[in-house]
């Protein structure tokens, strides 16, 4: 029996069979499953011989109809169809730049049976900053929706555990970038410069080694776009990780 069989027997154990029920003539899982599989082979972007990177997020969109019946299990399905993914993933040497995450979402445009996936890699991001160091900064990175302070001195962005910023995105070094702030107020000065990558770094689309900022510029280093804010004035909000 092949693995997508083996999911579908599984899900339907794990539930009493309800779920096999609801969906006769509707979305099956076992159609869903093999949608996420073809998402990650049609995606798979090649970091070296035996490494290839695919996207970590999912958005399964269905009629409502479909959703309706899917929300009394959407927990479960949602478990299985992430070990399945690890399965697949494990077997073709891909490599998810963070945590795999599956949403159920409805769409208008679809009719009942259809279904679509949208997805995307987006890299875990951590850094030591605490909320108040956020808060008083007045140079910052947003990444993935959250905030990093860049301190004087230097910030170290990059995926090993010695980074200030760090950032779990196959293509991004270890010690990849450092942002250098120099001045304070209206004096304030911020750079950034490679470290020696393997991969460079572009700057509002442009490759360079070392360059300077101002508010808005757009870091890119591996598939990970970090955006440079300053404030004249310490915010008061910011959610650093």
């Amino acid at each position: 029996m092949g693995a997508l069989q083996n999911f579908e027997r599984r899900l339907e154990q794990a539930i009493s069979g309800a779920f096999a029920k609801a969906f006769r003539s509707a979305v099956q899982p076992v159609e869903i499953a093999a949608a996420l599989q073809r998402e990650c082979d049609n995606n798979a972007q090649i970091l070296s011989r035996n490494r290839r990177m695919v996207p970590n997020l999912f958005h399964v969109e269905l009629s409502q109809p479909d959703l309706d019946r899917l929300s009394a299990y959407d927990s479960a399905m949602a478990t299985d169809l992430k070990d399945q993914l690890q399965d697949h993933a494990d077997n073709q040497s891909y490599v998810f730049p963070g945590p795999v995450r599956i949403s159920f979402e409805a769409a208008e445009d679809l009719t009942t049976g259809r279904f679509r996936i949208r997805s995307q890699a987006q890299a875990q991001v951590q850094s030591n900053a605490s909320h108040t160091q956020v808060r008083r900064a007045t140079a910052l990175v947003e990444v993935h929706g959250t905030q990093h302070p860049l301190h004087p001195g230097g910030t170290v962005v990059g995926r090993g555990t010695e980074a200030d910023i760090r950032i779990n995105d196959p293509g991004v070094s270890r010690r990849h970038i450092e942002f250098e702030v120099a001045g304070t107020g209206e004096h304030l000065q911020l750079r950034v410069r490679d470290l020696g990558s393997t991969n460079g770094m572009l700057v509002d689309g442009h490759r360079v080694a070392t360059t300077g900022l101002r508010d808005g510029s757009e870091v890119k280093v591996g598939n990970t776009t970090l955006t440079v804010r300053i404030v004249a004035e310490p915010i008061e909000g910011g959610a650093g990780v």
